[in-house]
């Protein structure tokens, strides 16, 4: 999925981009909250991972700014402050959850499952359709209970798709949601990693597929036996 990380401590966001972009996740970092807010207005996220202080904008000005903008984007703040006042505060602008510092990172990893899951309508980490089934924490996908081996891009292309059956996903709205910023990438990328997808799909014995509807995008859908 598409994360935005707004951390100011650079060893900190490092870390935490490393993790989530080996979780297969695309992760645009910003250090300056000003940068940050600027980005909000106009690239939607999957998931915004938010520090509360930070240089130009803190994190509590971010967060009301994108509420009263009515993003819907689910918002995980990180804080050093331990008091309840100051978690009470960033739920009531708008946070999903928080995380006080210095946090377990399978922790940190445990939370973005969750929102992320919760922003796609599913109550656990399984995503299933037909005889393919896709574990969200372990990133290993299976069809008819033998593994499917995938690439990470692939593997994340296909959990877009999978979490909502039959809705149609345009090039460019998976092209953004695949990669970052700073990664090199066209059109043409999705199209390879569909191409692969199909391939591999087909050779295991899945029912669902991945259509193309041209001129508008691509979706799974699993026909009628």
């Amino acid at each position: 999925m598409r994360i935005l990380l707004v951390e100011d401590t650079r060893d900190v966001g490092e870390a935490i981009a490393v993790r989530l972009r080996g979780l297969g996740h695309a992760v645009d970092w910003e250090a300056d909250g000003a940068a940050a807010d600027a980005v909000l207005e106009v690239q939607a996220y999957d998931l915004v991972i938010l520090d509360v202080n930070l240089p130009g904008l803190d994190g509590f000005a971010i967060l009301k700014r994108l509420r009263a903008r009515r993003g819907p984007v689910p918002v995980l703040v990180l804080t050093a402050r331990s008091e309840v006042d100051d978690r009470v505060g960033a739920l009531d602008l708008g946070a999903d959850d928080y995380l006080v510092k210095p946090f377990d990172f399978r922790e940190l990893e445990a939370r973005v499952r969750a929102l992320l899951r919760r922003n796609s309508g599913h109550a656990d980490n399984a995503l299933t359709l037909s005889n393919l089934r896709l574990d969200r924490e372990a990133r290993t996908a299976s069809v008819a209970g033998e593994p499917l081996e995938l690439t990470r891009r692939e593997w994340t292309l296909i959990e877009i798709l999978v979490a909502r059956p039959g809705r149609i996903f345009a090039k460019g709205e998976l092209l953004e949601r695949v990669f970052a910023f700073e990664e090199e990438s066209s059109e043409n990328a999705i199209e390879q990693i569909v191409a692969r997808l199909r391939r591999k799909l087909t050779a295991a014995g899945a029912r669902a597929e991945i259509r193309t509807l041209r001129g508008l995008g691509y979706q799974v859908v699993c026909p009628d036996p």
